[in-house]
């Protein structure tokens, strides 16, 4: 028995979500094995494609392919940026289809962490003790998640940033690459911190911040 996907975006992100998928199945233990349909994208590149051949992957059409999956597909949404995996979230989610939660087996996950359907946790991630993460949450190379944080649905933490304890990252929020938000900071809905700023404050929804400290 195996559990199949459908990867929605075949972009850069979407191929390394395939290729976290092939690390999983690679490791083996208890879980089933994960088989990869093909990836469905509304408008992909003629170098996306090419790039999903060279994996031995299958284009499956667009997004609207999903409708007429077979029982039991999950998906997983292959996109980078938040707001965009936000939108499209919510529109697969009107094919009621189960979504996935893959972790990469050279990521860390602490005890008492609770998650949402969607999850993807890149290699070198960690994630400390009783932590919160919502759905569709995306945890790049090397991020780090501290002690009592939470991350509502579709926050991005980008490669080698930190997240310290007790923070709260509001729905669809983007931290960039190795950046930090500081012990205790709030950081509002669809807000963005640039790479390598450090939140030292709590940072409004739907704003950009950047530098150190970040402004």
């Amino acid at each position: 028995m195996s559990t199949d996907v459908v990867i929605v975006g075949c972009s850069g992100h979407g191929r390394e979500v395939f290729s976290i998928i092939q690390a999983v199945n690679q490791a083996g233990g208890d879980r089933e094995p994960v088989r990869v349909l093909g990836f469905v994208d509304d408008a992909p590149s003629e170098r996306n494609l090419k790039l999903v051949q060279r994996l031995d992957a299958a284009y499956l059409g667009r997004i609207d392919w999903l409708r007429t999956a077979p029982a039991g597909t999950h998906v997983l949404l292959g996109v980078g940026h938040p707001a965009v995996r936000q939108r499209l979230g919510r529109r697969v989610g009107d094919y009621r289809l189960p979504a996935l939660s893959v972790v990469h087996p050279d990521a860390t996950l602490g005890r008492d962490l609770v998650h949402g359907e969607g999850l993807v946790v890149f290699p070198g991630a960690r994630v400390t003790t009783n932590v919160t993460l919502g759905r569709h949450v995306h945890l790049n190379q090397n991020a780090t998640v501290g002690h009592d944080s939470l991350l509502d649905d579709y926050v991005s933490v980008n490669p080698s940033a930190a997240v310290s304890g007790d923070c709260h990252l509001a729905e669809a929020v983007l931290v960039g690459t190795c950046a930090a938000v500081l012990q205790g900071r709030r950081v509002g809905a669809g807000a963005t911190v640039g790479a390598s700023a450090c939140v030292v404050r709590d940072v409004p929804g739907g704003t950009v911040v950047k530098g150190v400290p970040a402004r």
